[in-house]
């Protein structure tokens, strides 16, 4: 049994323009539902805070918490992380929001409509900022192509243990399908590569690479 507590965030964020747009992206949320599910099966319990999807949680063990923006993302993650084993930071969150919302719909018009947007809080790097010894970090990254590069860079930038790189340009893998394909790495770089399958096998590759590198961090301390 894996007596443990981990956050995981799953799917987009909404950032509101007005009372009916928003921007946001294609994710579905189904890895990270499916990285819950397969830690709640191992024994674990997990706090699921989950942007607007159309999923439902199946084992009892899992606490789901709804949330829309960036910003509340931001704050329940803030709030929960301290008293986790670890985290696993699947959401698409939203790189930017508007700076102003506006509080009536904007009508149509001929003119060309000029959106100002500010960044969003980086919740990885957050957390990677007060992440005790004991826990374990894992971010995800989605690139256009694969880039292992880049990859390293945001593992050591936001203070990882284990990124998690999946790249749109693989058919059938990324937002909106049932599976994916991942490339892990940790410190030492490419640890894991996976072929595509469904997201609910891959889900348990990933947990088992967490688990070996809590291991392995237990056996070093």
């Amino acid at each position: 049994m894996l007596n443990k507590t981990y956050l995981v965030t799953a799917g987009p964020t909404h950032e509101q323009i007005d009372p009916v747009r928003y921007i946001g992206n294609y994710s579905s949320g189904k890895m990270g539902f499916a990285i819950a599910e397969r830690l709640a099966e191992l024994g674990a319990n997990v706090i699921l805070i989950a942007g607007p999807v159309a999923l439902e949680v199946k084992n009892q063990k899992i606490l789901r918490i709804d949330i829309v923006s960036a910003d509340q993302m931001f704050e329940k993650c803030q709030d929960y992380f301290p008293t986790c084993d670890g985290a696993i930071m699947v959401a698409a969150v939203a790189d930017f929001k508007p700076v102003k919302i506006r509080s009536e719909k904007i009508k149509r018009s001929d003119e060309i409509l000029t959106l100002s947007l500010c960044p969003n809080p980086d919740i990885a790097a957050s957390l990677g900022r007060i992440k005790r010894a004991n826990q374990l970090l894992v971010g995800f990254a989605l690139e256009t192509t694969v880039d292992e590069q880049k990859a390293m860079v945001k593992l050591r930038q936001k203070n990882l243990d284990l990124i998690v790189l999946n790249s749109l340009g693989d058919d059938q893998a990324g937002f909106k399908f049932d599976t994916n394909k991942v490339t892990i790495l940790d410190q030492s770089g490419v640890i894991f590569t996976s072929d595509l399958k469904p997201k609910s096998e891959i889900a348990i590759e990933i947990v088992n690479k967490i688990i070996e590198s809590q291991q392995g961090r237990a056996g070093i301390s």
